[in-house]
């Protein structure tokens, strides 16, 4: 792992850890506890090199499904339009910062929103809290959905509301903002992958 990946889901400071992987500052208690739990490191196996390096025992989870030691819902900082299907292992990545807020603990990924063909329900700047949707059968119709299509449908990424075509093979994608003419229609088959967005996070600048 990177000095990110191993570091960020457990503190701020990454850039302060590089001293610790070059023996020219301890570690701290309170670092040394969060990297042990997130990791899940068996403490004996730390201090004495005896038994196995990883503790195995379930984590207590809440109503989310979240363990307790979870840092929250990762944020990538990306423009959506610029991704392609095989962009999207990024999710498996190091992101910029975690966000710990309730509601959205079942989401997959906090993402911002660029350009105004949502306005007014998503404005550029926003950042949207998307969860993976498996079955395409059941999508529900006039919501918001993160659509990854495949070549046929020249890669595109982006967030539509979703209607219902009269061909069940077809779905309608449709923009919010009425300056944007004309809807974008599919094959089913060309998702790759599927998103419904469950909220949005407004960010104020100081």
């Amino acid at each position: 792992m990177t000095l990110e990946q191993f570091y960020s889901p457990v503190t701020e400071h990454v850039s302060n850890c590089s001293a610790i992987e070059n023996n020219k500052r301890n570690i701290g208690k309170r670092l040394s506890k969060d990297i042990i739990a997130f990791h899940r490191i068996n403490p004996d196996w730390l201090k004495t090199g005896e038994g196995e390096m990883f503790d195995d025992q379930p984590l207590p989870q809440d109503r989310t499904g979240r363990s307790a030691t979870d840092p929250g819902v990762p944020f990538y900082n990306v423009n959506l339009s610029e991704l392609s299907f095989d962009d999207f292992s990024m999710l498996k990545e190091a992101p910029e910062y975690y966000v710990n807020y309730r509601p959205f603990n079942d989401c997959d990924a906090y993402l911002p929103i660029y350009g105004d063909s949502m306005y007014p329900r998503y404005s550029s700047g926003e950042v949207i809290a998307v969860r993976e949707i498996k079955n395409y059968s059941i999508i529900q119709w006039g919501e918001a959905y993160l659509v990854v299509a495949d070549e046929r449908a020249n890669n595109i990424t982006t967030v539509k509301l979703l209607f219902e075509h009269p061909n069940e093979k077809k779905i309608v994608l449709r923009s919010c903002n009425p300056d944007y003419i004309g809807d974008t229609i599919i094959e089913r088959n060309m998702i790759k992958r599927l998103f419904i967005v469950k909220g949005k996070v407004t960010r104020h600048q100081l």
